[in-house]
């Protein structure tokens, strides 16, 4: 058995304080390495992986018991163009990489699993979302193995962990699980997961949804240079381009205040 404090990468990777919360100083290319590599180790426990943009700072800055999850034992991945200039700001030797984001993440953990025939579970917002996602990853990755999905049902548990979910988790015997759901449900319900069952829980929450083509995505060379924010704000609605701009706001301001 592989105890995953062997592979602890805490103690392998340097860690900074974005907004008072710990991140990874990483890259896109050794988040997955890592990612892929602890997954494929033989252990007992349960290991939450945190994609954790500005939204989440923000959040944590106002929401104690949700600040409280970052707390617990886990591995925050630094999520997006602005996380991405937080970690170069705070970290004594910042990532050469490109950035780690949400969709770029899944879709090669997906691909590199491959090597070690990693075993996938899914958990979305809906089954059509879930069938696009799976059937989309299998065209484009074939031989990636997944070994179940589920869509909590509408009056579940408010982090979708119930009972029937547990136990499906538990028969498909998984190595990794992604939570496709809307944060802060997602944090909530990797947390109770990773408390219940081995294997490593993602909370990748609604980025299920870019990779399934339910959601518009920014271009790849917009991503790149950091300024996909931009383009949010011409291609979005009115009430969107308000909210990111109070957001993008109140997250500089947590970043300012925090350690």
């Amino acid at each position: 058995m592989t105890d995953f404090k062997e592979i602890d990468l805490y103690n392998a990777r340097e860690s900074v304080l974005i907004g008072g919360l710990p991140f990874e100083v990483t890259d896109l290319d050794t988040a997955v390495r890592d990612v892929v590599t602890i997954a494929a180790g033989s252990s007992d426990q349960g290991l939450v992986v945190r994609l954790s943009n500005a939204s989440c700072v923000t959040r944590a800055s106002q929401d104690h018991e949700y600040r409280e999850l970052f707390a617990r034992p886990g591995v925050t991945l630094p999520d997006g163009a602005p996380m991405a200039w937080a970690m170069r700001v705070r970290a004594r030797f910042p990532p050469k990489g490109a950035p780690v984001r949400g969709p770029s993440f899944v879709v090669e953990v997906l691909d590199h699993g491959r090597d070690n025939d990693l075993r996938h579970f899914v958990i979305g917002s809906s089954d059509d979302t879930l069938t696009k996602f799976v059937d989309d990853a299998t065209i484009r990755y074939p031989s990636v193995n997944f070994a179940g999905t589920y869509a909590p049902p509408s009056g579940a548990a408010e982090n979708g962990v119930n009972h029937d979910c547990v136990e499906r988790i538990a028969e498909a015997n998984p190595d990794i699980v992604w939570i496709g759901l809307d944060s802060p449900e997602r944090e909530f319900a990797a947390a109770a997961l990773a408390d219940r069952l081995p294997g490593v829980f993602v909370d990748v929450g609604v980025e299920l949804d870019v990779v399934a083509g339910a959601v518009r995505t920014t271009p790849t060379w917009i991503n790149d240079t950091g300024l996909a924010w931009v383009y949010r704000l011409l291609f979005t609605s009115k009430p969107f381009r308000c909210r990111h701009l109070l957001g993008n706001a109140r997250f500089i301001l947590a970043v300012i205040r925090g350690k």
